[in-house]
């Protein structure tokens, strides 16, 4: 669909849905509530419905009707308990991923970072005898070397010329011999495609550094695509490896954030650690962190994200990521021995470092008015000194050193911690923790935005109250207050029904599992969130993203959603396929549509569409705003003076997919 019609179609569906919503608008403009209106109890279909939108990434075709036979609070209980749930149908899709079961420290020796490749360079460290990984490295090597090369001699080599656009400024020569090295690969990979997939490879890995590096640049992505379209995922990843291993990293890390929001079985759990990696938060682009983030959501996150909170904070407060993200393992007591020993010898100290201290009390626990002072997050930093890393870029863990750690004792919230020679100082920092973590301040902290999550933007008092109540009672028991929100009345209350707007990872990932998607390529997904502005750990700053419906809802995002939507529905997102005829009805009969008027059948797939992704639950503004785009010849696919053609179920399906009813769960 053009951008015209596109920009058309979008600004028609804007008009149904507000920028924002009552309770954000009197918050902002200091205005008082009418009083909240009685609960009234959804029926058991919206209760399948609205479970299935809160606490999974949306409905498949078939969920609502499986959750109503077993039973909406059966299924509740099942989610609840998601190792006593079957995923090995995603397991399956996982295993070709390596780095997903990988440690910081295998990525870093399989996938090397610059640092590596510069110590070898430069001969600190060995080339692996592995002739694989070997290969890896020496394309690595050599790449540094010539960046290296370039930055001294300030040189432009041949091969960027391949990187130019064509708008750049360039002499007929140079014009020239670009085009002539694009035609050279195209020739090259016309070749290869003759070439068994493990023939390909071994001829790809076989160039020389250069010469494959300007293969790959005078290649289309559509070129690329075709080239390794019937590759084994370990041959795709050897020649991506050649060219970005950290690149494979980060990609797998996508694929697999991606494949388990849309197809795991245990869909409460996957929500559960996307909550919990948000709320506590680090970004992925901050150096070491590309090596160290799959591990902090595998085997810190996801692990207890329905067990104790007291557990996943000291296990956060502990993770590499962590420690690297908000600088506590820099953080030195100025008078430990460290600082001591550094002055002795002339050196700086890196000093009392506050960052984390400040975070985990004002976003992580007791909550920006949570009761504390600046005191106390100096003192709590104090507390925290030696927690610190083992060479940090090469993948190491957690150490305590004790010559980091601030001597004497320190006062948090008006608890003295005592200087404890026998522990090394660490018990001081798992009990002030724990502290923390059993404060009242940081059970109506964390309820809030629980019930912030699922419940509504602006959740009811009590709600947060019991929810609170529960935290504390139950020794921070995440699933407890978890069931405490879910059966309360305010959570099924018929006003909350579809009432959230989706975040763009919350769209995108529904808009899949809605259309029954098979995913084999994340990128296409991984650029559309960062179209909307929600690039998959990419939350620089450490609140995360919001989940507030004001952070999302304006007309520039709204039209990348649209975008995403047709380009979904009409199967031009690259590595996702999705088949509309089915959706609309297992395929339709061609020649029975000859007989029938455009609008009837336009009609008639309009209305199975919007049953099959929105549960027939479309307002009549809605279903006549579409309506009037099924009129444009791009849509039903025929011209003025054509016969009668079938209706593009595709558009039909993404205009459905952008609507305001899908925007919401």
């Amino acid at each position: 669909m053009p951008r015209t019609r596109l920009i058309g179609a979008v600004l028609a569906l804007l008009l149904l849905l507000p920028s924002t919503s009552l309770p954000a608008f009197a918050r902002k403009h200091n205005k008082k509530l009418p009083p909240a209106p009685a609960i009234q109890r959804m029926d058991e279909r919206q209760r399948a419905i609205h479970a299935l939108n809160r606490l999974t990434f949306g409905p498949r075709p078939g969920d609502v009707d499986r959750v109503l036979a077993m039973g909406v609070d059966k299924w509740i209980a099942q989610q609840l308990e998601p190792g006593k749930i079957d995923d090995s149908a995603l397991e399956a899709r996982l295993a070709p991923y390596r780095t997903l079961r990988m440690t910081a420290w295998e990525m870093v020796e399989n996938f090397p970072p610059e640092q590596v490749l510069r110590a070898v360079a430069d001969g600190k460290m060995p080339m692996p005898k592995d002739p694989q990984l070997k290969a890896v490295y020496t394309a690595g090597v050599a790449r540094f070397n010539d960046k290296q090369a370039k930055k001294n001699a300030k040189a432009v080599e041949d091969a960027d010329l391949l990187e130019m656009s064509p708008a750049d400024d360039l002499s007929q020569e140079m014009k020239e011999k670009r085009q002539g090295a694009r035609d050279h690969a195209r020739s090259r990979a016309l070749d290869l495609m003759e070439m068994a997939p493990e023939s390909r490879t071994q001829n790809l890995a076989a160039m020389d550094a250069d010469e494959r590096r300007g293969f790959w640049r005078a290649l289309s992505q559509d070129d690329r695509d075709k080239l390794t379209s019937d590759m084994t995922p370990q041959q795709k990843e050897l020649l991506f490896s050649l060219e970005n291993p950290v690149a494979v990293v980060n990609g797998e890390l996508l694929q697999g954030k991606l494949l388990r929001s849309t197809y795991s079985e245990r869909q409460l759990q996957e929500v559960m650690t996307d909550f919990w990696f948000n709320h506590f938060n680090v970004f992925i682009g901050k150096g070491a962190e590309r090596y160290l983030v799959t591990a902090y959501e595998r085997d810190v996150i996801r692990p207890r994200a329905l067990g104790k909170f007291s557990e996943l904070l000291l296990a956060t407060a502990k993770s590499p990521a962590m420690l690297w993200y908000l600088d506590n393992w820099q953080s030195v007591g100025p008078n430990s021995q460290a600082a001591a020993r550094a002055k002795n010898n002339g050196k700086p100290s890196p000093g009392l470092n506050e960052n984390y201290a400040r975070e985990v009390m004002e976003l992580h626990t007791l909550g920006v008015n949570g009761g504390y002072t600046q005191k106390d997050v100096t003192e709590l930093a104090r507390v925290l000194t030696g927690w610190t890393l083992e060479e940090p870029r090469q993948g190491g863990g957690f150490v305590f050193r004790e010559p980091r750690h601030e001597p004497g004792d320190k006062t948090v919230l008006g608890r003295v911690f005592h200087e404890d020679r026998h522990e090394h100082g660490q018990r001081e920092g798992k009990a002030a923790l724990e502290m923390l973590a059993h404060e009242p301040a940081t059970a109506r902290f964390i309820s809030t935005k629980l019930a912030q999550r699922f419940v509504s933007d602006t959740p009811p008092p009590a709600l947060v109250d019991a929810m609170a109540r529960t935290f504390l009672e139950s020794d921070g028991d995440i699933k407890a207050v978890l069931c405490t929100m879910l059966g309360a009345p305010e959570f099924w209350d018929v006003k909350e029904y579809r009432a959230k707007v989706k975040t763009p990872l919350e769209f995108t990932v529904s808009a899949l599992r809605a259309t029954d998607a098979e995913l084999t390529r994340a990128q296409s997904v991984s650029d559309a969130l960062n179209r909307m502005g929600m690039p998959l750990y990419g939350a620089q700053p450490p609140t995360g993203y919001s989940m507030h419906a004001e952070s999302w809802v304006n007309s520039g995002a709204l039209l990348n959603r649209m975008n995403f939507a047709l380009r979904l529905g009409t199967g031009k997102l690259a590595g996702v396929k999705m088949d509309a005829a089915k959706l609309a009805g297992n395929g339709t009969n061609h020649e029975a549509q000859a007989e029938t008027k455009p609008e009837t059948q336009a009609d008639e797939v309009q209305r199975t569409l919007e049953q099959a992704l929105l549960a027939g639950a479309v307002s009549a503004q809605t279903h006549e705003t579409i309506a009037k785009q099924l009129s444009d010849p791009l849509v039903t696919g025929r011209k003025l003076d054509d016969p009668p053609k079938p209706v593009n179920q595709g558009a039909v399906a993404g205009l459905i997919l952008g609507s305001p009813e899908f925007q919401r769960r």
